[in-house]
């Protein structure tokens, strides 16, 4: 009888806490959705240009599937594949034709020289030389880590800042410390930034070991500055932080601020650049600009994988910046609950 009162105790606290009956039901069914969505996807179709082929040479080629852009000179080629506009080109010199892949990402890299060799094959006789191949961006050493590792330290910094910063500030709310300093001549936009500045030192502190453990310690890919890694590390980290200060504001205890990760930081993965986007469902693919994540992973990999400076990702940075700033005013708003001042 006991233990039919402790059971029956238990089933009433999930039936009272709507959200967490509604979490433990839509959350699997959202992110197996995405992942359907995702691994059901079309095909890559690589992007290819040709400069200098002749039209009775491309009649002879196999150019299905892949979209195909034909260049003038060399230069304009390579302007595109600098800027992911095409995923390699195809340079045809005298009889022997030479290839270049945009190299940083390499199943792209694998879908090109795949389609490459087959489109060449019915220009290619016996004894023929094989093309000679050299890469943008990357080698032909790259391994997938490579090109996920900048991801993946994006996304494990968003997610513990995240999480901590929502916790910490949960706590400050339920302990009353939150209640005493509204009650103090603080404004609101004081409180805010008082916080952010707070906990924004001890997310410096993290961003930059977690920063210099994966390039410095597992010897992940770093063509660029590691200062430029280290300062998107940290702006991805202030935006985590306002995002999970203002979320914990419409949590009661521990477990509801656990229940938006499944909500609000997992899709994110999926919109990060961690799976090829051009291969997601249109109607889906739209999320990926309106995330934190989705910039600063392109950035990283810029940097990291690219080596590409300042001028290339400050756009993305701007971006996270906005970010932070839209999160803390909605901080400041979410404040009025509590106590207007």
């Amino acid at each position: 009888m006991r233990i039919g009162a402790l059971v029956i105790r238990i089933l009433r606290q999930f039936l009272r806490d709507k959200r967490t009956m509604a979490l433990m039901i839509l959350a699997p069914i959202l992110i197996l959705s995405m992942l359907h969505l995702v691994f059901n996807g079309d095909d890559y179709t690589p992007k290819i240009g040709l400069v200098g082929f002749p039209e009775q040479v491309i009649n002879q080629m196999d150019l299905e599937d892949a979209k195909i852009s034909e260049y003038e000179s060399t230069k304009q080629a390579k302007t595109d594949l600098s800027e992911q506009e095409i995923d390699g080109y195809l340079k045809l010199d005298g009889q022997t034709p030479s290839v270049v892949v945009e190299g940083s990402d390499p199943s792209v890299n694998g879908a090109v020289m795949k389609w490459m060799n087959r489109a060449l094959k019915p220009l290619q006789q016996d004894g023929a030389p094989e093309p000679e191949v050299d890469y943008y961006h990357g080698s032909s050493e790259m391994g997938q880590f490579d090109y996920f590792g900048p991801v993946l330290l994006g996304f494990f910094a968003f997610f513990f800042v995240f999480l901590i910063a929502g916790v910490s500030f949960l706590r400050e709310r339920t302990t009353g410390t939150l209640e005493r300093l509204l009650s103090s001549p603080l404004r609101r936009w004081e409180i805010v930034v008082g916080y952010v500045l707070g906990f924004g030192i001890f997310t410096m502190l993290q961003a930059g070991i977690i920063a210099w453990y994966a390039i410095y310690v597992l010897n992940m890919m770093m063509e660029g500055s590691f200062l430029y890694v280290l300062l998107i590390t940290l702006i991805l980290s202030l935006s985590a932080l306002t995002l999970g200060i203002l979320l914990s504001a419409f949590a009661n205890n521990e477990l509801q601020m656990i229940q938006f990760i499944p909500i609000v930081v997992v899709p994110q993965i999926f919109f990060s650049g961690l799976f090829n986007l051009e291969t997601i469902s249109d109607w889906l693919s739209w999320i990926g600009p309106f995330t934190p994540l989705f910039y600063a992973a392109d950035a990283l990999r810029d940097v990291m994988v690219r080596g590409y400076g300042l001028g290339e990702i400050y756009i993305d940075l701007l971006v996270l910046a906005g970010f932070s700033i839209l999160f803390m005013f909605l901080n400041i708003i979410t404040l009025k609950r509590y106590r207007k001042i």
